[in-house]
């Protein structure tokens, strides 16, 4: 799944934003650990917490997109990076899902969601967004569904 969409620049993102009401963080920690992100699109530097960082399999909390990037699905990546540089260059709403391989040849699902603020017009470019990852992991060499 990569999807986009045209954020409306009239109304941006503020922190708190992702919030929704009726919103269960008991059910949602019971299926996965979820945690937000920020990128900064004049620095190119994406500044990630605790899980994300580990279940990514960096030793530091910010790093560029193709660090980022480098434990995912070798067939996501492009099409990944395609859709941050759509999402860098005009204010969007956009999602993703890929796995991770980890240690073990075991493979973390990773779905994300974000929004950013291009730099068009008098905006500097930001993002923000949040990883969820579910609390299980595939066993070498299986797959959650098959690709379309």
């Amino acid at each position: 799944m990569f999807k986009i969409a045209k954020a409306n620049l009239a109304a941006p993102f503020a922190p708190g934003s992702l919030e929704f009401s009726g919103h269960d963080a008991d059910l949602l920690a019971q299926f996965c650990v979820s945690e937000g992100w920020t990128g900064d699109l004049s620095s190119g530097i994406i500044k990630l917490g605790q899980w994300g960082t580990m279940l990514h399999g960096l030793s530091s909390s910010e790093c560029g997109l193709l660090s980022l990037m480098h434990c995912y699905d070798a067939h996501d990546r492009a099409r990944i990076l395609d859709l941050f540089e759509q999402a860098a260059t005009a204010s969007s709403s956009f999602c993703y899902s890929t796995t991770a391989l980890g240690v073990g040849g075991h493979r973390q699902p990773i779905f994300c969601v974000g929004e950013s603020i291009g730099t068009e017009g008098k905006h500097a470019g930001s993002m923000v967004g949040v990883f969820l990852f579910p609390r299980f992991k595939l066993e070498p060499g299986s797959q959650l569904a098959s690709r379309q």
